[in-house]
């Protein structure tokens, strides 16, 4: 019966997961996982029978607690943190796992596969803790976002990663628990020193590889414990992890070497050289005028958007030039922001429709025929240098041609260059406007001089 309602744990899992993918049934699905997921807990807890229910009560209370106040709590524009840190905590919760195991348990003793799985758990694991940590840090502005470069990295680096296997060999082969400990500290390390050289425009790809570990962390935990739901589990966040991290790897034209090892975006164009280049500026009554004569709209957002929590703005907007008789949609490429879905979660909060968003495949193509297209706090998503530059780093990134449109109306707080940390010729192009403003500030400015057009 046990193994039974394991598997109706894990269907629920699954049959979640599917749900996820579209916004309508995604809070169904949401529900449905979790409560597969307190299923396969309790079942655990029944199974086992030995341990003390006063404190996994407390433990479940406890938790309850932080997830709802952080829950509530959270502002859209610091998801990626808690996605950074909610990887983080699965990773080490697996280590944990395993290392419980290893100080119950004499190493010697347990079979070669047991062995592998209590590695590859501690391994996975605090890898995935430790680089989560230094994710969120540079997400959350506490360290620099750009890479961190230290002569020999790559050398030391590879010397570790060879320590560390060393270390694992010994703990299957010979159960040395001292070799254990030192495989997990020098893990940890590694997290560490894997994520640093990792600059922000690279941060979707590092949430998801990340998000992958800390399933693969949890699947090999599974087999630690002998639990059924916990492998099913585990390996559904880890392939799902890694189609997604293999998804905005080619979204950017980029290998996952070149993203994890190249130090993507260290050397920063300086925004003098952008200054000095003439652009044509706009206020918010040009920007109306444009807008009230355009039939066809497309809103290119960015994570200038995020971070002025302007999505509510720009759906109100949309809603007075859809009023107007204009048709307008939003154009969402696949590493806008700073996660994976990011513009996608932010618009729907505002509850634009779903129909509304168009992925690159969709937007791109419209781009001729579109009478304006407004770029909300985005940068390299639209940069014609991915395009026309054989020399750039973001040479090949598929993007929006919003150049090829009719108007593009820009809005950003200055020419600053964007993650990649190059500039933008888009900028200085005949048929661009830049309004150099806040993006929430500037779109209810639109909106007041829209009403007196």
């Amino acid at each position: 019966m046990i193994h039974l309602f394991y598997l109706a744990c894990a269907s629920a899992m699954i049959v979640g997961l599917k749900k996820l993918g579209h916004p309508r049934t995604a809070r169904s699905g949401n529900r449905i996982a979790a409560a597969g997921v307190l299923g396969a807990i309790v079942a655990a807890l029944v199974d086992t029978g030995i341990l003390n229910w006063a404190i996994v009560i407390a433990g479940l209370v406890v938790g309850s607690v932080i997830g709802v106040v952080v829950a509530l709590r959270i502002q859209m524009t610091s998801m990626p943190q808690l996605v950074s840190a909610l990887n983080g905590l699965g990773g080490l919760a697996s280590a944990l796992v395993a290392a419980e195991v290893v100080t119950s348990t004499r190493l010697e003793a347990v079979t070669v596969d047991d062995g592998v799985n209590i590695v590859l758990s501690t391994l996975v694991g605090a890898l995935a803790f430790t680089g989560s940590l230094i994710a969120f840090a540079k997400l959350q502005g506490i360290m620099p976002g750009r890479p961190i470069l230290f002569p020999g990295q790559r050398a030391f680096n590879a010397i570790v990663a060879l320590a560390i296997f060393g270390l694992a060999v010994w703990v299957v082969a010979d159960g040395s628990t001292g070799a254990y400990w030192a495989m997990g500290s020098l893990a940890l390390l590694l997290g560490i020193l894997a994520v640093i050289p990792i600059g922000g425009a690279d941060m979707p790809v590092v949430i998801s590889l990340l998000n992958a570990f800390s399933g693969l962390a949890a699947a090999a935990a599974g087999f630690v414990v002998s639990n059924h739901a916990l492998i099913i589990g585990g390996a559904l966040v880890g392939s799902a992890g890694f189609i997604l991290t293999i998804q905005m790897t080619e979204a950017m034209n980029r290998s996952l070497g070149n993203v994890l090892f190249s130090g993507f975006g260290a050397v920063t164009a300086t925004a003098d050289s952008g200054e000095q280049k003439p652009v044509n500026t706009a206020d918010a009554v040009d920007v109306a005028i444009t807008l009230a004569y355009a039939d066809r709209i497309l809103f290119v957002p960015g994570y200038g958007l995020a971070v002025a929590q302007a999505q509510h703005a720009v759906r109100d907007l949309a809603n007075a030039l859809e009023a107007r008789g204009a048709t307008v949609n939003y154009a969402i490429h696949p590493v806008a922001g700073r996660m994976p879905g990011h513009m996608n979660v932010l618009l729907a909060e505002a509850d634009v429709p779903y129909e509304k968003l168009l992925d690159l495949e969709q937007a791109d193509p419209q781009m001729p025929q579109t009478d304006a297209v407004l770029i909300l706090g985005a940068n390299d998503v639209v940069n014609p240098s991915a395009r026309d530059d054989p020399g750039s780093p973001i040479y090949g990134m598929p993007i929006f041609n919003a150049d090829h449109a009719k108007k593009a109306i820009v809005i950003k707080r200055s020419l600053s260059p964007g993650f990649a940390g190059i500039d933008n010729p888009l900028f200085y192009k005949e048929n661009t406007l830049m309004y150099f403003a806040d993006v929430k500030q500037a779109l209810e400015e639109i909106l007041a001089a829209l009403e007196e057009v």
